[in-house]
């Protein structure tokens, strides 16, 4: 199991709390003796400052130069003293703190709050909190307020432990306990692992790409093969760095946590699939479009829209025809995709859809009975599947039937059944993504193959991508990791 170390700058720091063996002096752990062969070992720097050069700075140093996991690290203190990314992309940032004030703090024009490994007791600010400790990990941090006409974010400044009050102390032991637990994890099994696969996914996701019965056998996959599977979710960000992979089984978008997970995971330099690269080239499908058409692979007709671009919008029956699709860019199953019958109605699905994108995608009206989803790993075809559009509707999925949303029928094939031309198709048009896992969807109209998109983090279901190769799938996907991570541990580049 890991091995955890407090360091506090002086003793009288840990006055206020038990005495525990993970309690370290920064003198006494910057001294200790390297030793390369050692456990994995998990660093909370409670340093009184993290100035350049300072004590807590040497500490975090020090302990990346060991190998061991710290926060925060350098990076994180560096990162502080930039008040250049403070302007963090909090949604809803002016209408929280509102909230959050009470209504005698009407004229209040600044104010900060605490936040313990990105908690904090302030219900309308959790998120805030969660989203600021995830740009900065740092064990206390001060977010400061003020308001110009509307509130924004000041300043973001690591906090002393030893200037915390009675009442905070006890916010931040709570915090500490929850946070140690996550990190440490208590004993693991017996057997020894070959390595760690974090497996991010959201057991609440309305249509995640993984079921539940196909999760629970990729980790059965990675247990034959000596891999521990470990399901994380968005909270287990602070920790990403315990394991040696990451392997993203929930719906991907750029102004998502999951690209935040995908970019620590490269920048820790562990294997990751999805990569943050290949996330930005398919889920925005205005990139994938121009992306497609700059290497002359075959997609629909497609033009693109700008708000406010009047003529060209009253042209574009003109030029694709009736009826017509319009597409938001990170738009995923099915959502936000509009068919148009005519000119009033283009213009009443323009409007609407240029409320959330500044840009829309047009597209010609392919009418076809199924789609082609051709699975592709690490370059080649890993599955094939139909999928058929839902019952008296022209998509895969439904969201406008009764109830909850409804999708198609599907059929599941050996790679060697599928028309030739299409599973090459589909291995053109991943070769300008990357080396990851992708589903690329392709229509078959008369002689006519085109790709529709490429898909990062494809749907791997229980029962539907895996009727033909059942639970070899899952170990495919796992021997890629496996794959990846010997030749990193060797050092051969791919």
């Amino acid at each position: 199991m890991s091995r955890l170390v407090i360091v506090v700058e002086k003793a009288s720091d840990w006055g206020s709390y038990y005495p525990s063996d993970n309690v370290v002096l920064a003198s006494d752990y910057l001294k200790e003796p390297i030793r390369p062969d050692e456990e994995r070992t998990q660093v909370i720097n409670l340093c009184r400052s993290y100035k350049y050069l300072g004590t807590g700075y040497y500490v975090s140093l020090l302990a990346e130069a060991r190998g061991h996991k710290v926060i925060p690290s350098v990076r994180a203190i560096n990162d502080l003293r930039r008040r250049s990314l403070y302007s963090l992309d909090i949604e809803d940032l002016n209408q929280r703190l509102t909230r959050f004030l009470p209504q005698e703090g009407r004229d209040t024009t600044d104010f900060g709050i605490l936040v313990y490994f990105g908690e904090t007791s302030s219900e309308p600010l959790k998120d805030l909190a969660r989203q600021v400790f995830e740009a900065f990990p740092c064990p206390i941090l001060r977010i400061e307020f003020e308001r110009n006409r509307v509130w924004q974010i000041d300043a973001i400044k690591p906090a002393g432990l030893h200037t915390l009050t009675d009442g905070q102390e006890d916010g931040f032991a709570a915090a500490l306990d929850r946070f140690s637990r996550k990190i440490w994890r208590g004993k693991r099994t017996p057997k020894k692992y070959r390595y760690d696969i974090a497996m991010l996914q959201d057991p609440a996701e309305a249509w995640p790409p993984s079921n539940k019965k196909a999760l629970k056998a990729f980790i059965s996959a990675g247990k034959d093969l000596g891999i521990e599977v470990d399901p994380i979710t968005r909270n287990d960000y602070a920790r990403l760095a315990e394991y040696d992979a990451l392997f993203i089984r929930e719906t991907t978008a750029l102004d998502h946590h999951t690209y935040r997970f995908a970019n620590k995971a490269e920048k820790e330099d562990m294997v990751v699939i999805d990569d943050p690269t290949s996330i930005l080239r398919c889920t925005n499908k205005i990139y994938l479009s121009d992306l497609l058409k700059s290497r002359k692979l075959p997609t629909p007709r497609t033009e693109i829209l700008y708000r406010d671009e009047t003529r060209k919008l009253a042209e574009l029956g003109d030029v694709l025809g009736f009826p017509l699709v319009l597409k938001v860019p990170d738009g995923s199953f099915s959502r936000g995709v509009v068919k148009v019958a005519d000119a009033e109605s283009l213009k009443r699905a323009a409007e609407e859809l240029f409320q959330q994108t500044a840009l829309v995608l047009a597209q010609e009206y392919l009418p076809t009975d199924f789609d082609w989803r051709i699975g592709v790993l690490n370059r080649e075809p890993l599955f094939a599947c139909q999928y058929y559009m839902s019952r008296g509707h022209w998509q895969i999925y439904n969201h406008a039937a009764k109830g909850e949303a409804r999708s198609g029928d599907f059929k599941t094939f050996p790679i060697r059944e599928v028309p030739g031309d299409i599973v090459k198709l589909a291995l053109r048009a991943t070769q300008q993504i990357g080396d990851g896992l992708y589903g690329v969807d392709l229509k078959q109209v008369g002689e006519r193959n085109v790709i529709i998109e490429v898909n990062d983090n494809p749907n791997i279901d229980w029962g539907i991508e895996d009727a033909y190769l059942g639970e070899d799938l899952y170990r495919r996907v796992m021997d890629e990791f496996v794959r990846r991570l010997e030749r990193k541990r060797l050092g051969v580049a791919d």
